[in-house]
């Protein structure tokens, strides 16, 4: 049985650097990389020692899980990692988005993802695993981020979930709550001056790094760097109106 591993969002940012890192530490015949670029799927070969299969899908038509269900059930591979990292956001206030903009939003974030785990797991075995990219924004309400932090809370909640059902099979489920990431997704996320305020910075690489790491320990829930792991537990014991004031603050928004 073919051996392989899917990664979404795979062109660029967090979704990339899964794929390396994937490459280095496991033993697979290939890697299905997903994303709408279909150049920067295919250099991703040169970069790792695993046959690369690009396939230039766009998660928010749902052709393209018609289209994975079909090549999955003529491959029947063994999915040893599906990582779901394809995802953006939009910063401003909810009111001056366009509705197409904040569906698309969910669509990507949690529908595509809940998809994408639904139509692979019945190709995973005991010692598989599932990650799926959270978000800080995961642990609480955020104003001006209002769908996308909506989205990683749903994230979180279904990751843990899952993880908890499928616990008896042996499949392992981890989500990744990073905090502010160098990425492309800034270059998408950012549109105006609406959100100012960036209290750390990591890179892919580093919130990859850890992941993996993480994934090893089998631990449910990765997050890098000792900030972002306090303001996690402080948000868990404050008020959702407190940690909000707060944020609202810090972006000039009080």
């Amino acid at each position: 049985m073919k051996q392989i591993a899917v990664v979404t969002g795979a062109s660029s940012g967090m979704g990339m650097e899964f794929v390396k890192a994937i490459d280095r530490e496991y033993r697979l015949d290939e890697i299905w990389v997903i994303a709408r670029r279909l150049d920067r799927l295919e250099a991703l070969q040169a970069d790792c020692k695993a046959k690369i299969r690009p396939l230039a899908w766009d998660l928010t038509d749902m052709q393209s899980f018609s289209a994975y269900r079909a090549l999955l059930e003529a491959e029947q591979p063994q999915i040893r990692l599906l990582v779901n990292a394809a995802g953006y956001g939009l910063f401003g206030t909810f009111s001056g988005m366009g509705c197409d903009e904040q569906l698309g939003i969910i669509d990507l974030n949690s529908r595509a993802l809940t998809a994408m785990c639904s139509l692979s797991l019945p190709y995973q075995k005991k010692g598989d695993a599932i990650v799926n990219l959270g978000s800080n924004s995961s642990w609480q309400p955020v104003p001006y981020m209002t769908v996308y932090g909506a989205t990683k809370a749903y994230v979180l909640s279904f990751s843990r979930a899952l993880g908890r059902e499928l616990k008896q099979q042996g499949i392992h489920v981890m989500c990744v709550c990073p905090g502010w990431i160098k990425t492309e997704f800034m270059d998408r996320a950012v549109r105006d001056d609406t959100i100012t305020y960036y209290d750390r910075w990591y890179t892919a690489e580093q919130v990859v790094e850890q992941a993996m790491h993480d994934l090893k320990k089998r631990k449910k829930i990765s997050i890098l760097g000792a900030p972002v792991r306090s303001q996690v537990r402080l948000v868990k014991l404050l008020p959702a109106d407190w940690i909000m004031n707060i944020w609202c603050r810090q972006q000039g928004k009080a």
